[in-house]
């Protein structure tokens, strides 16, 4: 980048692509890595972290960088692709130095961090942080922004970065994320310290939370679960899948599992209760409660009303299951399924019970992994029927269910082999 530049604030590099020479994209802006100074010297920022297509998070420095303009971060080309590790002297800004609460020097007033600018310095390739936008007031909440002027001072004009904040919010950072799908979120969550984690999980809502858990790994969701108050996370575990739920809660002391059951809806705790009494790996144990589920007399209008939710996760919203009453699981006799394509093809006024597949098998709640595997892969499937042995459909298990539990444990964290190459650069160098 030429000197002279404008500076550029962070949240505008968030989720920015990076690109090499060629034009071919390396990854994606997760975050800056910045040097704290002695005194009132601006932080230096040493680079970028980026995550790559394979989710691996690397470190790119400031070195390495041609160009930001445009929406977009040009390298060199030449990276090295070693998995990014925070060191004890380094700051990230989005995950560290938004949401802040900082003094102005000149008055002494606390302040929140909305925002900082980076600018490259004349003549050199150096970066730092020049400028600080910050809100007057008192902190936000998770429910409500707070109201205060905002304004631009230099960074010498702040002080209190240096200092761990106890109770920190995560309004800005939020709303820098606020478009990641869950998955993506649950990755930023993973890779931030556990305090900031607990204020990240607080501030957001009930619904969002349940959706970023179910993406995190085991021990993140028991220590995130942990933190909330007994009342809210029975709240969040309604809101999950019950299947995922499920398995949380088994993972917790007993006393704890059956507080938070207690608390819970009576309908919903059944059914974790239920899910829970299925061996682990079977597909009592993997299905979800709450499949779509429609009676012989529904046409298909009522059936594509259905599938139309987007709260249904892909998997879910392929099938149908045409049940005689009760609608909810356990249901009456399983009469058959209807695909997503069938109902494509038929008058919006033909009743289900005239386009049930009753050739394909159910699963048995007891069948084990390797069974469900094959079952998928035999139908090319996306999700199965689970009946038991009265015909009542208990549930249904997706394809995903499957292949979280068929990976390795630690599969959030693996990824490709990539080749390093030549001239790969150092972590700070």
């Amino acid at each position: 980048m030429a000197a002279g530049a404008p500076r550029i604030f962070v949240s505008h590099l968030a989720g920015v692509p990076v690109f090499d020479p060629a034009g071919d994209q390396v990854g994606r802006v997760r975050d800056l890595v910045v040097m704290l100074r002695v005194g009132r010297r601006p932080p230096r920022v040493l680079g970028l972290v980026v995550e790559l297509s394979t989710r691996r998070r690397i470190f790119l420095p400031m070195t390495r960088i041609t160009g930001v303009e445009s929406g977009q971060v040009i390298t060199t080309g030449v990276v090295n692709v070693r998995r990014f590790e925070q060191r004890p002297t380094e700051r990230l800004a989005f995950g560290e130095l938004l949401d802040r609460r900082v003094k102005l020097v000149e008055t002494g007033e606390e302040v929140t961090v909305l925002d900082v600018s980076v600018q490259q310095l004349p003549a050199r390739r150096d970066w730092e942080v020049d400028r600080v936008f910050v809100r007057k007031g008192r902190k936000g909440s998770a429910f409500r922004r707070a109201k205060g002027e905002t304004l631009t001072v230099e960074w010498s004009a702040v002080t209190g970065f240096s200092l761990e904040e106890h109770g920190q919010g995560a309004e800005s950072l939020l709303a820098t994320f606020e478009q990641l799908r869950p998955a993506d979120l649950a990755n930023v969550l993973h890779h931030l310290s556990a305090k900031r984690r607990a204020e990240v999980a607080a501030a957001l809502d009930d619904d969002r939370l349940a959706d970023v858990l179910e993406e995190l790994p085991e021990d993140d969701q028991i220590e995130i679960l942990g933190k909330l108050a007994e009342e809210r996370a029975a709240d969040v575990l309604e809101a999950m899948d019950p299947d995922d739920a499920a398995d949380l809660l088994a993972e917790l002391p007993e006393a704890d599992k059956e507080r938070l059951l207690s608390l819970m809806q009576p309908a919903d705790a059944a059914d974790m209760r239920r899910l829970m009494s299925y061996e682990e790996h079977t597909a009592g144990g993997l299905m979800t409660t709450e499949p779509i589920v429609l009676r012989p007399d529904s046409t298909v209008a009522d059936a594509l009303a259905r599938v139309r939710n987007q709260d249904l996760s892909p998997a879910l919203a392929a099938q149908v299951y045409v049940c005689r009453p009760p609608d909810e699981t356990p249901t009456g006799k399983y009469l058959g399924t209807v695909h997503f394509q069938r109902l494509l093809r038929d008058p919006p006024y033909t009743l289900v019970s005239s386009l049930v597949d009753d050739d394909l098998q159910p699963l048995a709640p007891g069948a084990t992994l390797p069974v469900i595997a094959g079952f998928f892969a035999t139908y090319d499937m996306v999700a199965a029927p689970v009946v038991d042995e009265s015909g009542s459909l208990l549930g249904a298990v997706t394809v995903d269910d499957v292949l979280d539990h068929m990976l390795p444990d630690d599969w959030r964290e693996t990824e490709f082999h990539l080749d390093e190459g030549e001239g790969a650069t150092t972590h700070g160098s």
